[in-house]
């Protein structure tokens, strides 16, 4: 297996877990007080999980170099979601997702890789 092959399934695996991740939280936080928080999370979630597994496929190829950035796009918007929530909670409860905060920053380095992957020779 190649590189590229080996990266895009890394990257397909981070997708699928924090697709996974980001729609069991959007779920579980349907009781919430921030349901547009919430729409957006479950929307975001099948979009990643739904890039995870195109990353899995022939389509793949079709995806190219815009994969990389997408990662990163996807990543920008769980860090995001994130401040949001934190900025918009009160301060005495815990307002942000350690776990999705971790994820979103796999999910960046594993977009700069792809991205620097992709530019080079296979």
């Amino acid at each position: 297996m190649s590189m590229t092959a080996d990266t895009r399934l890394y990257a397909s695996a981070i997708a699928l877990v924090s697709g996974i991740y980001w729609i069991g939280s959007a779920i579980a936080g349907g009781m919430s007080m921030m349901p547009m928080r919430d729409s957006v999370m479950l929307l975001v979630g099948v979009v990643v999980i739904t890039h995870g597994i195109v990353l899995l496929t022939p389509l793949a190829e079709r995806l190219g170099r815009a994969s990389g950035p997408l990662m990163i796009v996807w990543a920008a918007i769980m860090l995001t979601n994130q401040l949001l929530t934190a900025t918009m909670s009160s301060s005495m409860t815990v307002s942000w997702d350690a776990g999705m905060v971790g994820l979103a920053v796999l999910m960046l380095a594993s977009g700069v890789i792809m991205s620097r992957s992709s530019r080079e020779p296979m």
